[in-house]
């Protein structure tokens, strides 16, 4: 099953508001940020290791508009966002992957209603190979096979790449690399990629997601998988087959349509009261971040940005 970006995403691309031009996805009426007064004080963000650097470039960019803002960014997983966010020391908390049941139900034990997900960017997480890996592509029931030790697509144990079709490299053992169990990015391949089976034990596990890319990439017969805003000349992201059989890059179009299979929103969580507006200092940081000038800074660091309508939808959803 590959997983759905939102009906709200396709109806936007109806409305024929997206730039087409091929350097650039950015959507033309998304507004520019419009500083406020009265912003100040101290924003904490505590979660995904996915929107580290995101988050870091955005606190920068937001700074510059409200200097006296002091903003501490922590990226060690996704898991680390919903303690923060229930324990109350983070306003913020990013996560690549949405919230499950029982961390929803501890927040909600703590405050008496639910966190607030907001989606801020579009990512296509990719499962890289080395540059010189001459794949072409492959299959969503091969990766469960290199990855799961379980394979509940039900495909063979891939082990060497003669198995994959390269004959060339007949033998020669396929080098695996991961996140740990702390990430988002974990948590969400091992459930759509993996059909929520266990990993081999011969993953290589990384606590971020630099450094999966830097293992695959110094290594010519590693496979690997991350987000496509860390890709590097080192690395290529292999196209993906889901159960049509055909094939589709980790591009824009693949990943608003939905055709490409590992597309995902990038969130953050937050702790907003029902019938109550965020406060001014989160939600003004949230307006920049989906503001023209925030989803540039997704662009620039290699993830997907919202179209307009939604990223006017998520604004309104926060401002009462």
């Amino acid at each position: 099953m590959k997983p759905s970006i939102p009906t709200l995403v396709a109806a936007a691309l109806c409305v024929g508001s997206l730039a087409t031009a091929s350097e650039s996805h950015l959507d033309p009426a998304l507004p520019a940020y419009a500083a406020v007064s009265g912003v100040t004080g101290n924003l904490n963000s505590i979660g995904s290791d996915t929107l580290n650097n995101q988050m870091t470039l955005w606190a920068e960019g937001f700074k510059k508009v409200y200097p006296n803002v002091n903003i501490q960014i922590e990226g060690k997983g996704s898991s680390t966002a919903p303690p923060a966010l229930i324990e109350g020391t983070a306003q913020i908390g990013p996560m690549s992957r949405p919230m499950k049941a029982e961390e929803i139900d501890a927040f909600e034990k703590r405050h008496g209603y639910k966190p607030t997900e907001v989606r801020l960017a579009i990512d296509a997480l990719a499962v890289f190979a080395h540059k010189d890996n001459p794949l072409k592509g492959i299959t969503m029931k091969q990766v469960d096979s290199l990855f799961s030790k379980t394979r509940k697509k039900g495909g063979d144990d891939i082990t060497e790449w003669g198995q994959l079709g390269l004959d060339a490299w007949k033998g020669r053992p396929i080098s695996l690399f991961g996140r740990n169990s702390a990430s988002g990015t974990y948590g969400f391949f091992q459930e759509h990629a993996l059909s929520k089976g266990d990993f081999k034990p011969t993953v290589k596990e990384q606590p971020g997601s630099s450094a999966v890319v830097q293992g695959i990439g110094a290594d010519p017969y590693a496979i690997g998988y991350s987000g496509v805003g860390y890709r590097t000349s080192g690395v290529r992201a292999l196209p993906l087959a889901g159960d049509d059989g055909v094939f589709y890059e980790a591009t824009y179009d693949n990943a608003l349509s939905g055709d490409y299979p590992l597309a995902r929103f990038l969130l953050v969580y937050v702790n907003k009261k029902p019938g109550s507006p965020l406060d001014t200092l989160t939600l003004e940081f949230l307006k920049f971040v989906l503001s023209k000038e925030g989803q540039t800074i997704v662009e620039k660091d290699g993830y997907y940005p919202l179209p307009a309508e939604v990223a006017a939808e998520v604004i309104d959803s926060l401002s009462r």
